[in-house]
């Protein structure tokens, strides 16, 4: 069967350890909201996944620029690493504000979202591991549009959070807060498509 990268580059490698860390840090971040009151050690672990991303990250970049002749488009290795990596960026931006805003008692919106996080990052960890076979063409094709789906469910959730927030909170610092917390939350699910977007062009490019 037709392999879509050469078994000497560790590219595929690189980016399945890329999307492990995705898988850890919405595991982290929903682990610290489950129980509706924040748990300060998930949050911590997301801090430190997001380093071991930046790392996983930082080898992808340093074997691209090794590389004399690369398997596919030097911008689609550089968009996808850089996809993947923004989503853990995002996910730690979450975990930051919830301990600058010294959040501790989690509402339900958010834990929808920490849920809904979840299920995009494992269809997207998905594709990437599909990826290195176009055998698995079609699997990889219907991971990406359920990221695309989960990302239009969160456009609904963000809105609804937001017109909730604005109708029962009377504290506008809270607001602000909370605010921010639902649009970083879908904005995940946004960085998510943009992942999987890359996802599909690297594929269709190679079919």
């Amino acid at each position: 069967m037709f392999q879509l990268f050469p078994h000497e580059v560790n590219f595929f490698d690189l980016f399945e350890k890329q999307s492990a860390c995705l898988l850890d840090a919405a595991a982290a971040l929903k682990s610290a909201v489950a129980k509706g009151t924040v748990d300060i050690d998930a949050l911590q672990r997301v801090h430190q996944i997001e380093e071991e991303a930046d790392k996983a990250s930082f080898a992808v970049i340093s074997q691209l620029n090794k590389s004399f002749i690369t398997p596919f488009d030097r911008e689609d290795i550089h968009a996808l690493t850089k996809a993947l990596d923004d989503v853990v960026d995002m996910m730690n931006t979450i975990a930051n504000r919830m301990s600058v805003y010294k959040i501790n008692e989690v509402r339900q919106n958010l834990i929808a979202f920490a849920l809904v996080i979840e299920e995009s990052v494992r269809a997207l960890n998905e594709a990437v591991r599909k990826m290195r076979d176009m055998k698995h063409y079609q699997l990889v094709m219907n991971a990406c549009i359920e990221v695309s789906r989960l990302e239009n469910i969160s456009d609904s959730m963000r809105d609804t959070a937001l017109a909730g927030l604005f109708e029962t909170e009377k504290d506008p610092i809270i607001v602000i807060k909370w605010k921010e917390l639902y649009e970083d939350a879908e904005m995940v699910l946004d960085i998510c498509e943009d992942a999987a977007h890359v996802v599909e062009s690297i594929m269709l490019k190679q079919a």
